[in-house]
């Protein structure tokens, strides 16, 4: 993740920005409904964004004019939903280009397409899948979390071997070359995210359980009537 600032060739490079551009626009629209519709969620819909600057800004190098890092992003699209992670996560990568020299602009439009989108749907489907087969909330995190962090660098390590094919193998081969580099550091690195992620729903479930009811994180909390009935 994070492709460093003119790496990718310019074709690729604009290809991922009309990818990524329908998801981000759909996110502002999201984002904007959120705050209307719900203006309480306002202050986690910033921390949400936060946790994922400061997890994102994290990095540590790597090979091919890339770098590892946790995203965060798992932890937005369980309590927002996808769409709303497009817009934010694309925000992050903008903040961090501009102020960290993190990834750059050129290269925005496929860091967005694999931090924004693709991330947090991956995420967010373990999430629901792992729910639906009867587990709880926090293993549900810890799945959503972790792949959200796995799908990010699987996404680009695929971009990157478009951009450069393996000579002798093609695309197959880069793209195992590439995913090989990042599994060194991104495999723990998606396992520490599912367990920091525990870590922060332990602490919302006590501390904003009102909003993660209203968001449908958690079901109501019966009320005394319904208790003793």
């Amino acid at each position: 993740m994070h492709i460093a600032e003119g790496f990718l060739p310019v074709p690729h490079a604009i290809g991922w920005v009309v990818a990524a551009a329908p998801f981000v626009v759909h996110g502002a629209r999201a984002v904007a409904t959120e705050v209307r519709e719900r203006p309480e969620s306002t202050l986690l819909l910033g921390a949400a964004g936060a946790f994922t600057f400061v997890l994102s800004a994290i990095k540590l190098p790597s090979l091919f004019g890339s770098s590892s890092h946790p995203t965060g992003t798992g932890a937005g699209a369980v309590l927002f939903r996808p769409p709303v992670m497009a817009l934010l996560g694309t925000v992050v990568l903008l903040f961090q280009a501009l102020l960290l020299a993190h990834g750059g602009l050129s290269t925005l439009g496929a860091n967005a397409f694999a931090f924004a989108v693709v991330g947090p749907w991956a995420g967010y489907g373990a999430y629901r899948l792992t729910r639906a087969l009867g587990a709880g909330l926090l293993p549900g995190v810890f799945v959503a979390l972790a792949l959200a962090d796995l799908a990010t660098y699987g996404t680009t390590s695929l971009q990157l071997a478009l951009a450069f094919p393996d000579p002798a193998s093609g695309l197959a081969g880069a793209a195992v070359k590439f995913l090989g580099v990042f599994a060194v550091t991104q495999v723990p690195l998606a396992i520490g995210e599912g367990l920091l992620g525990v870590l922060l729903f332990r602490v919302l479930t006590v501390n904003a359980r009102p909003e993660l009811e209203r968001l449908g994180v958690l079901p109501p909390e019966p009320t005394p009537t319904e208790e003793r009935a």
